[in-house]
């Protein structure tokens, strides 16, 4: 008996293995998902609106169904109290220089954001440029070096210093103080009552800024933003810097050579908004899967794709519905059949899976921003988050890009299952780092809460496909898809691909899920005195 239940047990881990080699991530489970998410009865799953309610009503049906243990709550749900703000046409922004004054239009000259009606400036108030609005200690850099800005208005470009050496703001690719949150608090915490960006190098044109700015802002309800912040049409700087030492494109050049300084201007600004706002309650839906390991199951990784977007728009055409198939409505379903593989076959996970769909990421990752600072589970006890925020679009890929693996062992995980699936590890190509894709999605959250991050993409090496035409196919989405309406399901989307990327991702969450050591960041990470803060603190 002894050795026929023996063999039983054998056969199954031989099935089991099969399973995992195949297909035991289902390409149709993914399908029905997608078309359900994306579909254009859920109005593009705009946060706070109807359609992201029955989105996450969706996920947290799945949930239950593929056998997640619930929250204390009972519930699947983390509520989140929300704020929105829309600004106004009938908004007035001024500008005066001593020789005339300018009245600015919304949305033409100029866009508000992270701003609500608590922002108002009813006397002239003096402008400074104060270059990128960077202060850097580890770079010894400071834009703001013996400069006064208590109650005025700051004036910098977007971007960072220019440079070509790694070791000074890491060269061509941006660091954290590229990020528009970081100038503002910068320019709040010495005294400045308003900021203005100005959108040269890192966005395409100003309908381009339109498209991603003239929208409601939505805040955490605990932290609306009592400043007021604007993004200025290039068209208006001439107006500006009137007679100001230099001029914008005095600072062009200024850019080219590496020899931006901060200087005060003769224009003065003041500021009288109208405003729509509203306060309601959003939601993450979360789950987790218990480890088996006595030990083991009292630390957590996570799991997380948004599933919002940015619902109903500006039309393109005849469509106003922004569906965001691939961003992110598909990561979301990924990650759903993930969960349902690990349950379903029954895969060993000697730690807990947490699985998090977050909401509000379109406006400032909202959602993860709220779970560490409301943890679920213990932030010093998770030991990882794995973000997928879309998927490959081309099948048979054969490297893999891991976005945040520099900074932690998690490269180390990657390589080695790599090396298993026998792939290669590919860096992060240049485009990818020009846009700073560490910062624009959930990870960084939990990366700033001090848990080690990654978000995996497909690589540029493929079976089928020359690299050129992998640079394509990525070209093509985020210039004619991304952020719009044309991201539906009416395109081409390759199931098979976001299985074997389904597939790549689960078995990257167990080897970290049944691993005796943990990821830790590398030294130096600026991440890692927030871990270390954490563990001492039990927080």
């Amino acid at each position: 008996m002894k050795k026929i239940i023996l063999l039983i047990i054998i056969v199954g881990q031989i099935y089991s293995q099969n399973i995992r080699n195949n297909f035991f991530i289902q390409p149709d489970s993914i399908k029905k998902h997608l078309q359900f998410l994306a579909s254009d009865s859920l109005e593009g799953r705009g946060t706070g609106s109807k359609g992201e309610i029955f989105a996450s009503n969706y996920i947290a049906n799945k949930f239950e169904k593929i056998g997640l243990k619930k929250l204390p709550n009972g519930t699947y749900f983390q509520n989140i109290l929300l704020h929105g703000s829309q600004a106004l046409e009938n908004s007035e922004l001024y500008l005066k220089n001593d020789s005339e004054e300018l009245k600015l239009k919304l949305i033409d000259d100029y866009l508000l954001f992270n701003t609500n009606s608590l922002n108002y400036i009813p006397q002239y108030r003096d402008i400074v440029f104060v270059g990128y609005g960077i202060v850097a200690p580890e770079y010894d850099y400071n834009d703001y070096y013996e400069l006064d800005v208590e109650n005025k208005v700051v004036i910098f470009l977007d971007g960072e210093p220019k440079s070509v050496d790694p070791s000074y703001f890491d060269g061509d690719n941006p660091t954290i103080h590229s990020n528009i949150e970081l100038k503002n608090r910068v320019a709040f915490s010495r005294g400045a009552i308003a900021t203005i960006l100005i959108p040269i190098f890192s966005y395409k044109n100003w309908e381009y800024v339109q498209n991603e700015f003239n929208k409601e802002n939505i805040s955490l309800a605990h932290f609306v933003n009592q400043n007021l912040n604007i993004i200025i049409n290039p068209t208006v700087l001439d107006f500006i810097f009137k007679g100001a030492e230099k001029n914008i494109k005095n600072i062009i050049d200024d850019y080219i050579n590496n020899k931006i300084k901060s200087f005060n201007l003769k224009t003065k600004l003041k500021f009288k908004g109208s405003f729509k706002e509203r306060t309601f309650i959003s939601r993450n839906v979360i789950g987790y899967i218990e480890g088996s390991d006595k030990k083991l199951k009292d630390s957590y990784i996570i799991v997380s794709a948004h599933y919002d977007h940015l619902g109903i728009g500006k039309p393109v055409g005849n469509d106003s519905i922004y569906n965001g198939a691939l961003d992110n409505a598909i990561g979301v379903s990924v990650m759903l059949e993930i969960a349902r593989a690990i349950v379903q076959n029954k895969f060993l996970s000697k730690r807990t899976i947490i699985f998090i769909a977050t909401t509000g990421e379109e406006y400032g990752l909202l959602g993860s921003k709220f779970y560490v600072e409301n943890p679920v589970f213990p932030l010093y006890k998770t030991v990882a988050d794995i973000n997928i925020d879309g998927v490959a679009i081309n099948r048979n890929f054969e490297g893999i890009i891991g976005i945040g693996a520099e900074f932690s062992t998690l490269k180390k995980t990657l390589q080695n299952l790599a090396n298993d699936k026998k792939i290669c590890v590919e860096n992060i190509p240049g485009e990818f780092k020009k846009m700073g894709e560490f910062n624009l999605s959930d990870q960084l959250s939990f990366a700033q809460a001090g848990i080690p991050s990654i978000l995996i993409y497909e690589g540029l090496k493929n079976k089928d496909k020359s690299e050129d035409k992998v640079i394509k196919s990525f070209y093509d989405y985020m210039s004619k898809k991304y952020h719009t309406p044309f991201d539906d399901l009416n395109q081409d989307i390759d199931y098979i691909a976001a299985v074997q990327h389904a597939q790549f991702l689960t078995d990257f969450i167990l080897k970290i899920s049944n691993s005796e050591s943990e990821p830790e960041w590398f030294d130096g990470v600026e991440f890692n005195n927030v871990r270390l803060n954490n563990r001492a603190e039990k927080k």
